[in-house]
């Protein structure tokens, strides 16, 4: 029996690896899932930016990609590339604590990497950023490495059920449930690419004076010292010395915090952006434009 189960979970790595591509985008090669002809499904954490992008088909054949985009909630990035590996089908079973996953990746040569576990928590929503989470995650014992990012999580017939994120919570691999994962890559594949907020201002960390203090009710902010000349927030009247407490009714006092808030905004958005000058609170509407491609 136990030789029996071992060669049907090897045949069904055998029947799912030609869908699992290997990514070649960040530090070291990760994984990609085949979604439709020529577009592959991976995590923003196989990606080191938008350029120089690849992806390797099981047969060793090489493609450049293009990347069309990626949701800020869950992680999900779906990238374009003239390759034929064959579709994955996602699993129309609903999945439960307890239920065996094959997850499957590339390694840094493309050989076939493989892990088995099982599906040990079902739960969420789980926060992913300043104002975004995703709904659900699965989290299983199967051990997952950094190449396993973006690759495929099977069941036992061998269908999807998720998309690997070589993430972890307390010991277990975070797993991106496959209807959300494949939701994710409709919308990027609908509306394009996301286009991030930017308006237009250099910052840094600030801690305010007694009377600042009073007037926002809070002990820092984020001190512009820098504003770009026929951007965004230099149309709206922003000064260098400025301080921005709030943007959209959300606390900022960090550079990182204010562009993680407009890449979950976007482009063509009106915010209010409530400012410190001096010592008097003021709020300034701001229209966000698309960040510059760089």
């Amino acid at each position: 029996m136990l030789t029996e189960f071992s060669n049907e979970l090897a045949d069904v790595v055998a029947a799912g690896s030609p869908s699992v591509v290997q990514v070649n985008g960040g530090r070291r090669p990760a994984s990609g899932v085949s979604y439709a002809e020529g577009i592959v499904v991976t995590t923003t954490r196989a990606l080191a930016g938008e350029k120089g992008l690849h992806v390797r088909q099981h047969d060793g054949r090489t493609a450049d990609a293009e990347l069309v985009g990626w949701d800020p909630a869950s992680g999900v990035a779906v990238l374009r590339a003239p390759i034929d590996a064959p579709a994955v089908v996602p699993s129309a079973a609903p999945v439960r604590v307890g239920h065996i996953g094959i997850a499957i990746a590339r390694s840094w040569s493309n050989a076939v990497t493989a892990s088995v576990g099982v599906v040990a928590v079902i739960g969420g929503p789980l926060r992913t950023g300043r104002r975004r989470a995703i709904e659900q995650v699965f989290r299983t014992t199967a051990p997952m490495h950094e190449g396993f990012a973006g690759g495929a999580f099977l069941d036992a017939a061998g269908a999807l059920i998720g998309v690997a994120t070589a993430s972890s919570i307390r010991g277990f691999g975070v797993v991106i449930p496959a209807a959300i994962a494949w939701k994710a890559a409709g919308n990027v594949l609908e509306h394009g690419r996301i286009k991030r907020g930017y308006i237009g201002i250099g910052g840094q960390p600030v801690s305010l004076a007694t009377e600042q203090r009073a007037a926002a009710g809070r002990d820092r902010g984020l001190l512009v010292v820098n504003v770009m000349a026929d951007e965004p927030a230099a149309r709206a009247g922003l000064m260098v010395g400025d301080v921005i407490v709030t943007l959209d009714g959300t606390p900022i006092d960090s550079p990182e915090q204010l562009m993680d808030l407009l890449m979950t905004t976007g482009a063509d958005r009106a915010v209010q952006a409530r400012i410190l000058r001096g010592a008097e609170l003021r709020d300034v509407p701001i229209t966000t434009v698309e960040r510059p491609q760089k």
